[in-house]
């Protein structure tokens, strides 16, 4: 059985590897080399790195028995690539969910992040962006030197960073998830009184995020989750068994 995995998650990764372990035949397709780096090797699974077009992702598809989508879940164009590649080649698609978080009580809750800038722009203080450096140009509203971005340590990260003039003394630069001992003391470091986030669960180490946002006194902003239905990756793995007969 051939299994295509869209990942570059940490519940991707677990998945595919799981599904490697039942002897299936895996490619996961990851967008970018840090994503590659993370997967790592392991027998039965082939990765292919690298952003695709649907067409280009229809054409990977090919001779495959099913396909899982375990992107991030605000990667909602990646997710619709996706299914619509699936449907064009008529392959069986599965979407990998991440469980949310509860939301502390307190939280503000905005359905964009050009919602959330838009009310930090009658706030004052510093804020800590852990949105990502994709979200960056939604908060061009408010001043750069306000601006606490946490990134990935990649050429794309500092650039987007340099590219919405944030002072080079604000750009956090590291990869997560990232412990409750961490967001604290980042957070006491530079006098934060906002902290950013979108809801990425336990793998995107969210509880952590809000425990120290508490604990220091901050103000949760919360991105709301994009609406979705999936399926837990037990069902997925129950499905591949049977199709591995």
């Amino acid at each position: 059985m051939k299994v295509i995995v869209f990942s570059g998650t940490t519940e991707g990764r677990v998945f595919s590897r799981e599904l490697a372990a039942l002897g299936a035949e895996v490619l996961v397709s990851v967008a970018t080399p840090l994503g590659a780096e993370e997967q790592g090797e392991m027998s039965g699974i082939t990765v292919h790195c690298g952003r695709l077009t649907p067409e280009e992702m229809t054409t990977l598809l090919q001779g495959a028995d099913l396909c899982v989508d375990a992107t991030h879940p605000y990667a909602v164009d990646a997710t619709k690539n996706i299914r619509t590649a699936c449907k064009t080649a008529g392959i069986e698609y599965h979407r990998l969910l991440r469980a949310e978080s509860p939301l502390p009580a307190g939280s503000m809750v905005f359905a964009s992040a050009a919602h959330a800038a838009e009310f930090l722009t009658r706030m004052q203080g510093n804020i800590l962006l852990a949105t990502g450096a994709k979200e960056l140009s939604a908060f061009a509203v408010l001043e750069p030197e306000r601006l606490f971005p946490r990134v990935l340590p990649t050429r794309d990260g500092i650039a987007a960073c340099e590219g919405a003039n944030i002072p080079h003394k604000n750009i956090i630069a590291m990869q997560g998830p990232f412990s409750y001992a961490l967001n604290r003391a980042l957070m006491e470091q530079f006098h934060i009184r906002f902290l950013v986030t979108k809801d990425g669960g336990a793998a995107g180490g969210f509880a952590e995020k809000a425990e120290a946002a508490q604990d220091t006194g901050a103000q949760l902003v919360v991105i709301r989750r994009p609406a979705e239905q999936g399926e837990t990756a037990a069902r997925i793995l129950a499905r591949c068994r049977e199709v591995l007969g």
